[in-house]
């Protein structure tokens, strides 16, 4: 096999990886992605899209339950679920295609297999066991992105015990599901299923749930939810899981109690872990910290002209989070004398459950624990018009600002469209916006984004509507 050159080589055509190498052909690279399965990644094929697809479907399930509140009258509505995964699965290959031709648009080369590093400046790539291509470049990212963690003895089976992919495509609706763990990924599976009639149960370990978020605002969410018909156990352990033949018994610890639990299928969330085997990192100055490659503020790892982003190189584990990595990468890479490293306190971070969560920054714990004297806003959608006419009023936005400085130090939102709304509160921390700019802003009527304005008028002993 004759080597081929490129001036940038990525491992992963995810959104970390197939975003760094659109940049870096913009910029005049000759870029080459090498992918092993499907481009896109975790997010576009198994994750943030074909889930939004499925969580979308479970939003209209629930509105049509509830179609008499806006003064329809209609027969019991019912759904096809292999009609719904279709659905899913169609556009999660719609976006995979996507990339695809943006790609070949871009003149990058892509190479289909999995790549490793193979001495300085060399990758080869492999696919079925059989070395297929030779590649060399001064850079080369590392984006081979995460899976999903596995608990020892509750390791997905694909029958009983689902994993992400599998609750992604159910052969079946279960009646009732029990899901460990409720980060992003346990929530917004709890809350499809719940939505679409089964009878969930979700299992978390920490004392409460969504443990990222404001505690006022993960106290919001866990009572919408136990009021929607979801049972919470915080505090608690998975002891033991015991297979029946279409069924799953579940030892729940909680509070020093035992309880069984006995439901359809178990749906395992319970974090992720990087991709870090098989790259040839042994070796390198690549080093490798609790699953997760080392990097600094440009993403730089300890071996020359080697670079990681996206989840391979740890948390926040998102998409943007990995995009923004990408084109800050490749920058800095090219040159570019206006590269900023990421602040990861302006990554907003959305949970697309029903009531959606939102934030960005910090929390006002967070806040207080770094010193900040702190002035809070809040106010709930009950006061907005908007939520009230969409028939959409349970929900609440949270301000924080530096008391000394007016800094706006985070932003809590709970509630409809808070993950289209957060933006807002993002732009603001990224312009270092005072709370001055923030009330002087002109918010149009009638919209659910006036609970925003609202919020931060409160912080200030303003606010109009409540």
């Amino acid at each position: 096999m004759a080597e081929q050159a490129f001036d940038l080589i990525i491992l992963g055509g995810g959104p970390g990886g197939y975003v760094a190498a659109i940049r870096a052909a913009q910029l005049g690279m000759k870029t080459a992605v090498v992918e092993r399965e499907h481009l896109g990644g975790i997010c576009l094929n198994w994750g943030c899209i074909p889930t939004k697809a499925l969580l979308r479907t479970s939003e209209i399930n629930h509105l049509l339950h509830n179609i008499g509140d806006f003064g329809f009258d209609a027969v019991e509505p019912r759904f096809d679920i292999g009609k719904v995964v279709k659905r899913s699965r169609a556009v999660a290959k719609q976006l995979s295609s996507g990339v695809a031709h943006l790609l070949r648009k871009n003149k990058v080369a892509v190479f289909d297999g999995a790549g490793k590093l193979a001495g300085k400046q060399t990758v080869s790539v492999s696919k079925d066991g059989k070395d297929t291509a030779t590649l060399k470049a001064p850079h080369i990212i590392l984006a081979t992105g995460a899976r999903a963690r596995q608990l020892p003895g509750i390791e997905s089976d694909g029958k009983l015990i689902w994993s992400y992919k599998d609750a992604m495509v159910p052969p079946m609706m279960p009646k009732s599901l029990l899901v460990i763990g409720s980060g992003a990924i346990g929530i917004e599976f709890a809350s499809f299923y719940l939505n679409m009639g089964a009878k969930v149960t979700v299992v978390e370990v920490l004392p409460r749930i969504l443990a990222v978020e404001d505690e006022e605002v993960s106290s919001f969410a866990h009572k919408a939810f136990e009021k929607q018909g979801m049972k919470i156990i915080t505090g608690a352990a998975v002891k033991t899981v015991k297979k029946g033949a279409d069924n799953v018994t579940v030892t729940v610890e909680a509070g020093g109690k035992s309880q069984q639990i006995s439901v359809d299928r178990v749906i395992s969330a319970v974090g992720i872990v990087g991709n870090v085997e098989h790259l040839g990192l042994d070796g390198t100055g690549v080093k490798v910290d609790r699953g997760h490659v080392v990097i600094d503020e440009y993403c730089r790892t300890g071996e020359p002209g080697v670079y990681a982003i996206g989840d391979l190189a740890g948390p926040p584990w998102l998409a943007h989070k990995a995009s923004h990595e990408g084109v800050l990468c490749v920058e800095k890479i090219a040159g570019l004398n206006n590269v900023h490293p990421m602040d990861v306190l302006n990554i907003p971070g959305c949970t697309y459950c029903r009531p959606q969560v939102a934030s960005v920054g910090l929390t006002e714990a967070r806040a207080k624990e770094r010193g900040h004297e702190v002035k809070v806003g809040k106010f709930p959608f009950i006061g907005n018009g908007k939520a009230i006419a969409m028939g959409e009023p349970e929900g609440m936005i949270k301000t924080v600002f530096d008391g000394k400085t007016g800094e706006l130090l985070g932003a809590h939102m709970v509630g409809a469209e808070v993950t289209e709304m957060i933006q807002g509160y993002a732009i603001a921390r990224t312009l270092e916006t005072t709370e001055t700019e923030l009330i002087n802003t002109v918010f149009p009527h009638p919209t659910v984004s006036e609970t925003m304005h609202e919020a931060v008028l409160d912080a200030y002993k303003r606010s109009i509507h409540f």
